[in-house]
């Protein structure tokens, strides 16, 4: 008899940038193979060809707003279909730095996207589906923009705004938690790294594996 296999989980990253997420995604990616589980580690905008080339555009090319919304939206439509669902579908759990929060918290946010268009596509690109767990890296935006200017890197066009902008993404990152605590899980990124990594762990543990 064939037996169904069980649908993979769906966790996600998020904070501004500078909040020391990719050291702490390895971690968890690390943590669940370690439990035999198969995972697939992506990021948003890109996770596929196609997003990945729509990912360069985001962070490099001056555009309109709503332009920059829709497009966030198509490499995540593309990133949905191709990647994230056949990989659930499998048994595999995805593992991404950044999903549609952050699309609210930078494009709602930080710029001023209205709000009912963000939520209309988020309707319909992916209606009713969202991660089964997300980890919001709080941190004010002087400790993070140090963090990116010590990284020696070139700033992308998002890197490059300024104090305030920053300022008005990490308050919709905390609306957004407010909005679905059952979801989201706010993580003070102003720690030690193995601290933060402890309550991480703790965290999924507790969600996924009591």
């Amino acid at each position: 008899m064939n037996q169904t296999r069980a649908r993979g989980r769906f966790i996600t990253f998020e904070g501004i940038d500078g909040a020391g997420k990719s050291s702490q995604i390895a971690a968890v990616v690390a943590l669940l193979q370690a439990r035999g589980l198969t995972v697939d580690q992506t990021r948003e905008p890109g996770g596929t060809a196609l997003g990945e080339k729509l990912r360069e555009l985001l962070l490099h090319e001056p555009m309109n707003l709503e332009t920059e919304a829709m497009l966030m939206f198509a490499a995540r439509r593309e990133h949905l279909a191709a990647r994230i669902h056949p990989a659930l579908e499998a048994g595999t759990w995805v593992v991404s730095d950044r999903f549609t929060d952050a699309t609210y918290a930078y494009q709602v946010g930080g710029r001023g996207l209205d709000a009912a268009k963000f939520s209309a596509l988020e309707d319909w690109v992916h209606p009713g589906f969202q991660p089964d767990l997300t980890l919001v890296f709080d941190l004010p935006p002087e400790i993070a923009a140090a963090r990116v200017a010590n990284t020696g890197t070139a700033p992308d066009r998002f890197e490059r705004e300024q104090r305030d902008f920053f300022e008005r993404v990490r308050a919709a990152y905390l609306e957004r938690a407010r909005m679905a605590p059952q979801r989201i899980c706010v993580i003070a990124a102003d720690r030690p790294p193995e601290r933060i990594r402890a309550e991480i762990e703790a965290i999924v543990a507790e969600r996924f594996f009591r």
